[in-house]
């Protein structure tokens, strides 16, 4: 293992970069849909790590800046080659393998996944992989150092398997119909005034340093801010609502979440044989809250690799799998 070989992460909002060793270790917010500065940021880290090996998995090729899919993966590996040379990178499918040139180029979409199982099975065996990122949380079944989910990410949501809510970046309307206040029950504005961030710091599970995205009215990452847009969900300002039913919504989005978590789990877990769960990502305490609720195993990523692995998890995975090839 050595900081000369690395992998990259390449999403719609976040690029993450881990060396093989881990001893590097980046995360970028690099939203692709607005002004993207993808290209000058992959050439500056090409120069400032002169890696000799790059290993790419990507699922940025999602975000509606592309009429479709094929359109993103060819942005994101024109991007990638022009900055590290084609003949240093090597990239990823969904099936976890290296790509190769006679392969359907569609097989790159959404597959950081797929490094991360691959790495999984080897170390830990039989489990359910579960990554919960700042947008999405991944539900990967593994049996014998194979991964068996679909193959797309639609696919994937049919079975469960990829959840779309993240410790981030989601819209608290979108998980929230009603919250409970003092007064009683009381409906959700459908708007972008809040999202997870926002609860999860109030109940902090995060700090302002891993508040990494944009907030949505633009104001502060801080505690006061935040319940200023929590406020709006109910189409409040912190002159109509309390304090404690601020907080009280929030414990009602990780509720929420755990328990769509834990269902989405459960479903996987009963249709492949599974009771075992690996934990990484930024939303590792939702997925153990799930495991304790459905009475799983469940093995910290952050305990076994630390906690700065376990949050660009796929990239560490990418850039060891490409260490441990002969070439």
């Amino acid at each position: 293992m050595n900081s000369k070989v690395i992998g990259l992460d390449i999403g719609g909002a976040n690029t993450k970069l881990a060396s093989s060793d881990g001893k590097v270790v980046e995360l970028h917010y690099l939203p692709l849909w607005k002004n993207t500065q993808l290209p000058e940021v992959l050439k500056e880290i090409a120069q400032r790590l002169q890696p000799e090996k790059v290993a790419v998995v990507m699922t940025g090729e999602l975000a509606d800046c592309f009429e479709d899919k094929e359109q993103g993966i060819r942005f994101i590996k024109a991007c990638v080659d022009s900055a590290f040379g084609p003949s240093k990178v090597s990239y990823i499918n969904s099936i976890g393998r290296f790509q190769r040139e006679t392969d359907d180029i569609r097989e790159l979409a959404a597959a950081n996944w797929a490094a991360s199982a691959r790495l999984i099975g080897k170390e830990l065996g039989d489990c359910i992989f579960v990554d919960v990122g700042s947008t999405t949380s991944d539900i990967i079944p593994i049996i014998s150092g194979e991964h068996k989910a679909g193959l797309t990410d639609f696919k994937r949501m049919v079975r469960s398997e990829l959840v779309y809510a993240g410790t981030l970046r989601t819209n608290l309307a979108a998980l929230l119909e009603k919250v409970k206040l003092d007064r009683g029950w009381c409906r959700t504005a459908s708007e972008l005034f809040a999202t997870t961030a926002d609860a999860y710091l109030l109940l902090e599970e995060i700090n302002e340093s891993m508040y990494t995205c944009e907030t949505t009215d633009g104001a502060g990452r801080n505690k006061i801010d935040s319940m200023r847009r929590l406020a709006r969900v109910v189409c409040a300002d912190l002159s109509e609502i309390k304090e404690k039913e601020i907080y009280d919504i929030a414990s009602q989005v990780k509720e929420k979440q755990v328990s769509v978590l834990a269902e989405a789990i459960s479903e996987v877990a009963e249709r492949n044989g599974l009771k075992r769960i690996a934990a990484a990502g930024l939303g590792e305490f939702l997925i153990k809250e799930a495991a304790e609720r459905l009475g799983f195993e469940c093995i910290s990523v952050s305990g076994r690799w630390g906690e700065e692995i376990s949050k660009v998890f796929p990239a560490y995975a990418a850039a060891g799998l490409l260490d441990a090839q002969p070439f």
